[in-house]
This record gives structure tokens, sequence and C-alpha cells, in this order.
């Protein structure tokens, strides 16, 4: 039985993930279905935290929207996920950011990681 789920598990999985981290800042291109037409929406945000491995991988993506900060989590390997890109790489020192819910304005930020 338990070589079955992986096998099923192992079918999901997406052949190329993007690479990004913790406090990166991202533009997520998820498709929108509304009725009967698809479009692509695009979510761009601070990565709060990512969990889960195998085809449960989701990550959660932060912004500011008028004011209202919007958290959206999604699967990594979903097929509504269509792309992930990295708009700026963020120098963080732990695994989850959840004191930037707190955070208003300019110290809601992450510092940019310089190479």
């Amino acid at each position: 039985m338990n070589e079955i789920i992986k096998n099923i598990e192992a079918a999901q999985l997406k052949q190329e993930v993007p690479q990004f981290n913790v406090g990166d800042t991202v533009r997520v291109s998820a498709m929108i279905k509304e009725g009967n037409r698809e479009r692509v929406q695009v979510f761009e945000g601070t990565v709060l935290k990512k969990q889960g491995g195998s085809n449960r991988a989701t990550f959660t993506v932060r912004k500011n929207s008028n004011g209202v900060g919007v958290e959206k989590t999604w699967p990594l390997h979903s097929p509504n996920v269509v792309k992930v890109e990295v708009v700026r790489k963020g120098k963080v020192r732990r695994a989850k950011l959840n004191y930037l819910r707190t955070r208003v304005g300019k110290a809601a930020k992450v510092k940019e990681l310089v190479k």
C-alpha cells in the first residue's frame, strides 16, 4: 500500500521546481477560472514560509494591498501555479517570518541579499 501511494505522489511532482527561499520577493503566476474562461493572475509579495515535502509542499506569500495585508498559500506542485519568478533575494535569519504580520510600512520590509 505504501509503495502505491509513493508512486502516485511521484507522478504528481513537477519536473522543474523554482528555487526560492523564505524572505525572497516572488511573483507567482496562478491560473484563475472565471466561468468557462481561464486567465493568469499575478500575485507579488514576500515569502513568509515554506513547508511540507514531496507533492504536499506549500509556500505562503504576503503582500500589502491598499493598506490591507493579504496572504495566499499555494501548493508548490499544483498545476494552477503556472510559474514562480524571484524578483529579489531577501536576507533573513529564520525559517518562518510570522513577525512581518504585525509590521506596517517600512518596518515590514526585508533587507535585500547582496552578493
